[in-house]
C-alpha cells in the first residue's frame, strides 16, 4: 500500500498545509485543504492558526477535535461533504465566525451542540443534506443570520424563533416533510375564474369562435357516444339565446 495512504487518508504535512494557503478575493489567507481524500484532522494545520478561512470540505473527515478552537481568527469555515455525525462543543468559542457550511455530512440533532449559539456574528449557516429530525429553538439566539439552510433533511417543524429571525433573507426547508409547505392539489374551479361571461347567437360568431364551439360539441358528442342527427338550428351547449347586451359588448368579447 502506498506511503501516506490507507484507512487514515491522506497524510498532510506541514509544508503541503503551507503551500496549500491562498489568499482570497477579500485579502483573507485561506487554508485551502478540500479534495485532498483527509480522513483525520491533520494536526499539523494548528501551526497556522492564524487563518481568516479554512476550506476542509470534500474529505472524509469523521470528527473535528475540540483544538479547532486554536483558530481564533476564522471567519470562514467550510466543512461540507464529510462524514460528519457531530460538532465539537469548541466549535462556540470560534466568535469571529461569520460563514458555517455543514452541508452533505450525517449530522444528526444530537449532533448539534448548545455551544454553536455562541456564534453571535454568524451570518450564514448551512445544515442542508443531514440526518436532522429537529432544530434546536435555541438557534433563534443567531440574530445576525441572514441565510439558513435546512434543506433535505427530516424536519417537520421549524422553530418560530428560527423562523422569525430579525435579519434572515434566505430559508431553504426544501424537501422536508414540512406539513406547513406541503404542496397540495386543489381542484380549480373554472367558473370562479370566469370573469366576463356573454351569450350569443351562431351568426354573432366570428368564424375561429364557430369553429372552436364546433369542436367542443363534437368532441362532447364523441364522449357522450352519441351520433347527432341533422339540425337545421346546431345546438351550442354553452350558448343560449343572446340580449341586446351581449351585443352591445361584443367586440369586448372577442378582445377578452
Amino acid at each position: 500500500m502506498p506511503k501516506g495512504k490507507g484507512p487514515q487518508g491522506k497524510r498532510i504535512t506541514l509544508k503541503m498545509a503551507k503551500n496549500s494557503i491562498r489568499v482570497a478575493f477579500n485579502g483573507r489567507r485561506r487554508l485551502d485543504l478540500s479534495k485532498m481524500g483527509i480522513a483525520t484532522f491533520p494536526k499539523c494545520i494548528l501551526e497556522l492558526a492564524d487563518v481568516e478561512e479554512l476550506d476542509l470540505s470534500r474529505n472524509m473527515l469523521r470528527k473535528i477535535p475540540n483544538t479547532i478552537e486554536k483558530f481564533q481568527n476564522l471567519m470562514w469555515l467550510d466543512l461540507h461533504s464529510n462524514q460528519l455525525d457531530e460538532l465539537p462543543a469548541a466549535i462556540g468559542t470560534l466568535q469571529n465566525l461569520t460563514f458555517l457550511n455543514l452541508c452533505n455530512n450525517k449530522l444528526t440533532t444530537k449532533g448539534l451542540p448548545e455551544e454553536l449559539t455562541l456564534l453571535k456574528n454568524l451570518r450564514t449557516l448551512n445544515l442542508g443534506l443531514n440526518c436532522l429530525e429537529t432544530i434546536p429553538t435555541t438557534l433563534g439566539t443567531l440574530r445576525e443570520l441572514i441565510e439558513l439552510g435546512l434543506f433535505d433533511n427530516a424536519l417537520t417543524i421549524i422553530p418560530k424563533s428560527v423562523k422569525n429571525l430579525p435579519k434572515l433573507e434566505r430559508l431553504n426547508v426544501k424537501r422536508n416533510p414540512l406539513p406547513e409547505f406541503a404542496e397540495e392539489d386543489e381542484p380549480i374551479d373554472t367558473i370562479k375564474r370566469i370573469e366576463s361571461l356573454y351569450l350569443v347567437e351562431k351568426k354573432d360568431l366570428c368564424g375561429p369562435c364557430l369553429q372552436m364551439c364546433q369542436g367542443e360539441r363534437d368532441e362532447l358528442h364523441k364522449l357522450e357516444d352519441v351520433t347527432p342527427g341533422p339540425s337545421d338550428k346546431p345546438s351550442f351547449p354553452s350558448l343560449v339565446t343572446p340580449n341586446s347586451t351581449a351585443r352591445d359588448n361584443q367586440e369586448e368579447w372577442r378582445i377578452k
